[in-house]
């Protein structure tokens, strides 16, 4: 199959595995960025492929939650992250959870491609792959809203520009629950493991004392960056803390247990419990069907 080709999982059907485990991506040790369509279009999209051009690479679904070591093929201590919209810019890129392939795009309201208002973002932003925020879950902690479902963001705060569909390892530092237009939307603070500030930041204490300001900055630009766009400013759970390490990988591995539950079709058929709404969004999710699960248990979470 061609880059994209791949077909969607039908709802309730086993989710196929390969038996080498290929198909997973534990690093970008393997993976290419590529792009196509012109820039600052609708049609543009920057997707991953592994370096020998026969597989295609959903961003979301093929590549593990938990760092693999491209040198000794063992999981690290960290995290992937995969950035979607660069430190120092505006333009809103997301993975397209939607679209077969799940391809980065610029996204876009009414034909018109979207970028922040309020100005270019100061951190590295993206996500974790395999996690996904269950719209039918509400968490005890989230005032009552269910999950935004998508993956679980991530703000980069390491002094790399990290590029568009790039994969690096990050130490997870915590975690701050937004409430975006009534659904809960963690932000894990994370920093890039090879960052020079990386060796000092183990929690999120760390950064507070390391780097001042920085937690305040990130929750304000979170709080006001709605408002250029005439909507009011986001508010936030948890009496508007930044939680610790611990309680971030405790969400983390809750969101990675239900994309799971997603890929494998044990969502689906939860669903008739859901109102029609939230059952219509989760349908709208595109499957890969080239994920392996078998190559790295990301249950298992090693010691940050």
């Amino acid at each position: 199959k061609m880059l994209g080709e791949e077909a969607l999982v039908p709802i309730g059907q086993p989710l196929r595995t390969s038996s080498a485990g290929a198909l997973s991506h534990g690093s970008s040790s393997n993976l290419e960025i590529l792009s196509h369509g012109d820039e600052n279009t609708l049609d543009y999209r920057i997707k991953a492929a592994d370096k020998t051009g026969s597989k295609p690479i959903s961003l979301w679904h093929d590549v593990t939650l938990v760092h693999v070591d491209p040198a000794t093929d063992r999981p690290t201590p960290y995290l992937n992250f995969v950035c979607e919209i660069p430190k120092f810019s505006r333009k809103k890129y997301e993975i397209a959870t939607d679209e077969v392939g799940n391809f980065i795009k610029q996204d876009e309201k009414k034909g018109v491609l979207r970028e922040f208002k309020k100005g270019d973002i100061f951190f590295n932003y993206g996500c974790l792959p395999r996690t996904w925020e269950d719209p039918t879950f509400v968490h005890p902690d989230a005032e009552g809203c269910r999950g935004d479902n998508d993956p679980v963001d991530v703000c980069e705060i390491g002094s790399r520009i990290v590029k568009t569909g790039e994969i690096r390892p990050v130490k997870v530092l915590g975690i701050l629950c937004m409430i975006d237009e009534g659904e809960a939307d963690w932000k894990v603070v994370a920093i890039d493991a090879e960052d020079k500030w990386a060796p000092f930041l183990n929690d999120i204490d760390d950064v507070a004392k390391q780097l001042p300001g920085t937690l305040d900055a990130i929750r304000e630009w979170f709080r006001t960056y709605k408002i250029p766009d005439g909507k009011p400013p986001n508010v936030f759970g948890l009496d508007e803390k930044f939680m610790d390490k611990h309680y971030a990988l405790e969400i983390i591995k809750e969101c990675n247990h239900a994309w799971k539950d997603l890929i494998t079709g044990e969502k689906e058929r939860q669903l008739e419990e859901c109102d029609v709404e939230v059952r219509g969004l989760v349908r709208k999710l595109s499957k890969s069907n080239l994920v392996d699960l078998s190559v790295v248990e990301d249950d298992e979470h090693p010691t940050f």
